[in-house]
């Protein structure tokens, strides 16, 4: 029996592509939960929104954060509803120039 391929929703893809253009910080958690080391991280270094946080849990697990002028959000919640920044706005030349990188 195969398998269905889950269906790839247009809207997050379009707001995973918009975040590929923000500034990506990785770290590591350390002995801090991952949210409280993404805070401190963003606090020690003075980082100006948007931008990305990769935040390694582990070997195996990475948790990713948006920081916004709002506040700091999850990554795939931010791709689900990029709409709702104004940070993440492209103007509509970008939007074009990047439909026809992508070979749309």
């Amino acid at each position: 029996m195969a398998r269905r391929r889950k269906r790839k929703s247009r809207r997050r893809l379009e707001g995973r592509r918009i975040l590929e253009l923000v500034p990506q910080y990785s770290i590591e958690s350390g002995e801090d939960k991952p949210v409280t080391a993404a805070r401190k991280f963003i606090q020690a270094e003075g980082i100006l929104p948007p931008a990305l946080l990769l935040v390694k849990r582990n070997e195996h697990t990475t948790d990713r954060y948006f920081w916004a002028e709002k506040g700091l959000f999850g990554a795939q919640y931010v791709e689900e509803n990029h709409f709702l920044f104004p940070s993440l706005r492209v103007p509509e030349d970008e939007v074009e120039e990047l439909v026809v990188a992508s070979g749309r």
